[in-house]
């Protein structure tokens, strides 16, 4: 192990954030640069080596968490990288983007602040990037066989990487255009800057995967175009359609669902506006829904100068501890603080909108919502509990309920739909119709970037063994089958 005292000695530190009054200034990383290296060696060492590291069943990648904290410690950052590369393709946008379901497994945390496993994890890639050891991994031989991935967001550009590895010729289609799905446009730069994505890219050109970008598959090319192009397809689509808030007003201008909003911000950071066509500027804005989604529109309204910001969320403010409910090594829901909450504005729980109010040119101007609470396991509104907030901004940021069907992707691949809207799959990620294969959101529902990284390299090795017969890719989330662990 690291440090077999290193637990005992040594008291958990996490990355320091630079100051709220700067950072506000611009669209950098939140975090002060270089902050970490000089403690991370420590707080790797608090790493306990257990027996049964329940770390590795928090994490869905499998991540051999105990082997690069012991090389963290002793600063070994190339035998880290290449553990960590083991089991995880971008550990550069886990490590900064994932909550962290490691950390609430690991067994230090039964009764002491957990291993900061998040933060050694992004402290070895960026090392190893400075280092030069992230390098071009292309293949040996080529298969002759050829896989058209859909979507570029982390499971689509996971499984595009092994299945390029393994030899074959992969052509990625992303309908927006850049590369990244939500890592390049639902993801605010202060969350994670787009370098890290540009990058990944160029390094899986060298490996020979290609891209194209602007094209959506289903109106600018047909399923029918792309199996005949291809021996195998990988729909990576993702969940993208907004859960939206059927309320009297809602058709007022100014009310937006986040993904309205969020990407025009990181196209001015790309350099495609000089502001952006959506802007909080000088504005109350209210943001309705507690997640993480919610959080960016938050961050990027203190950003762009709005007024006040008050984010909304129906369901009780969460605990500041574990639930008894949730019992250590399962993932709690804890009331959490994020960057953007740290910048300001107000949240409020058990709170349910009844409506929108507009002027007379049609602009959302305030908005209605009253108390909430569970009567009998039913949510149930609260009478003389009403109240009105300013609001020339509103974003829904309420989560997403499956694969978007209005392109006839769905229905010209002739995919099956499960009871919860997304596309069907079998424990290979294989769907009903032969050769195509479903990863990620599309397939999961909305979820973690680190299901969806373990779900594209999942589907990766299923597409190789549909290809090849056999596979040595790894399987991140195990199969039902045991015989497709063959």
């Amino acid at each position: 192990m690291a440090d077999p005292k290193g637990f005992l000695t040594t008291a958990r530190e996490t990355a320091c954030t630079r100051p709220v009054a700067e950072r506000l200034k611009d669209w950098n990383e939140v975090y002060v640069p270089g902050s970490l290296l000089p403690i991370i060696s420590k707080q790797a060492g608090r790493c306990m080596d257990c027996g049964i590291p329940f770390c590795h069943n928090g994490c869905p990648l499998g991540n051999l968490i105990p082997e690069w904290n012991d090389y963290a410690y002793r600063e070994d950052w190339a035998a880290a990288s290449e553990r960590l590369h083991a089991t995880n393709n971008f550990p550069e946008f886990t490590g900064r983007l994932c909550p962290a379901p490691c950390e609430s497994a690991c067994v230090l945390g039964i009764n002491q602040p957990a291993v900061t496993i998040k933060n050694v994890e992004v402290s070895i890639i960026d090392q190893a990037w400075d280092n030069g050891d992230v390098t071009p991994q292309a293949p040996d031989r080529l298969s002759g066989k050829t896989v058209a991935v859909i979507g570029s967001g982390p499971a689509g550009l996971a499984a595009a990487q092994q299945l390029t590895r393994a030899g074959h010729t992969v052509v990625v289609y992303e309908r927006a255009d850049r590369i990244g799905g939500l890592l390049r446009y639902g993801i605010p730069e202060f969350k994670m800057e787009k370098v890290h994505i540009n990058r990944r890219i160029e390094q899986m050109r060298a490996e020979g995967t290609k891209f194209r970008t602007g094209i959506e598959v289903g109106r600018d090319i047909t399923a029918t175009d792309l199996r005949k192009r291809f021996d195998a397809v990988v729909v990576a689509a993702g969940a993208t359609v907004s859960r939206d808030l059927p309320v009297p007003g809602r058709e007022l201008k100014g009310i937006h669902v986040a993904m309205e909003y969020l990407p025009l911000a990181n196209k001015v950071q790309e350099g495609d506006f000089l502001a952006p066509p959506i802007t909080a500027e000088g504005k109350h804005v209210v943001v309705i829904g507690g997640g993480d989604t919610g959080a960016d529109c938050v961050g990027t309204a203190h950003r762009q100068g709005a007024l006040s910001v008050t984010q909304l969320e129906i369901m009780p403010r969460p605990s500041e501890d574990r639930p008894a409910a949730m019992p250590w090594p399962t993932f709690p829901m804890l009331y959490k603080v994020t960057s953007a909450h740290e910048e300001g504005g107000e949240r409020i729980y058990s709170v349910s909108t009844t409506h929108f109010e507009g002027d007379e040119d049609g602009n959302v101007q305030s908005l209605h919502l009253v108390e909430v609470e569970f009567i009998d396991g039913k949510l149930t509104q609260k009478p003389g509990t009403e109240r009105v907030l300013p609001a020339q901004l509103v974003t829904l940021a309420m989560g997403f309920t499956g694969t978007d069907q209005s392109n006839g992707l769905v229905e010209q691949f002739g995919v099956d739909l499960d009871e919860r809207g997304n596309i069907a799959r079998d424990a290979s990620y294989a769907t009903n119709a032969d050769g195509v294969f479903v990863a990620g959101d599309a397939g999961r529902g909305q979820s973690l970037i680190v299901w969806a990284i373990a779900e594209g390299r999942s589907a990766a090795r299923g597409v190789d063994r549909y290809l090849t017969g056999t596979s040595a890719l790894p399987y991140p989330v195990k199969p039902t089958d045991r015989s497709l662990m063959v």
